[in-house]
């Protein structure tokens, strides 16, 4: 089974670039080097458990997509959650959007499945963001809950796994 976990996000915006925190975690703990500060991944997509760390999720992606069998998308958001971590299944559904360099999860798997006659399960795991200024450091908030969406994606992974 091939999973691809694509944490998205301005890393120059504080928490918004979690989920590069969330990608290198799992970079490390699948024996791969953490993507330095121009690194995105690209470069070494061969593997079982690929990353990704775009700034934005573009129509582009969807080729990439159709080659796994599992996408984990992992973004910041901001409106208030239960908790500091949510992780809710994507369905393939088409959105319209003014801007149509910037997709959501859901519309990039149509894409997929609509080009390339295949999409993969997908998920997202949302993390709370506090504080979207300017800088790179997480705040405090979001920082206590990077290991707990490292864990949920992990869960995911491992659960989607046994199910093949």
């Amino acid at each position: 089974m091939r999973t691809l976990v694509i944490g998205y996000g301005n890393p120059s915006r504080r928490d918004d670039g979690v989920a590069r925190h969330v990608v290198n975690a799992l970079r490390a703990r699948w024996g791969r080097a953490a993507l330095g500060p121009l690194g995105d991944g690209w470069d070494d997509l061969q593997g079982t458990r690929d990353t990704l760390s775009p700034q934005q999720l573009t129509p582009e992606l969807a080729e990439t997509l159709s080659a796994y069998d599992l996408v984990v998308f992992v973004d910041a958001t901001l409106p208030a959650m239960a908790g500091p971590v949510r992780a809710v299944p994507v369905t393939p559904a088409l959105h319209m959007a003014a801007v149509t360099h910037h997709m959501d999860p859901a519309a990039l798997l149509v894409l997929a499945e609509q080009l390339y006659r295949r999409a993969p399960v997908g998920w997202l795991v949302s993390v709370h963001g506090h504080d979207l200024g300017f800088g790179d450091q997480l705040s405090p908030q979001t920082a206590a809950a990077l290991p707990e969406a490292v864990a949920r994606v992990v869960a995911l992974v491992e659960t989607e796994q046994a199910r093949c």
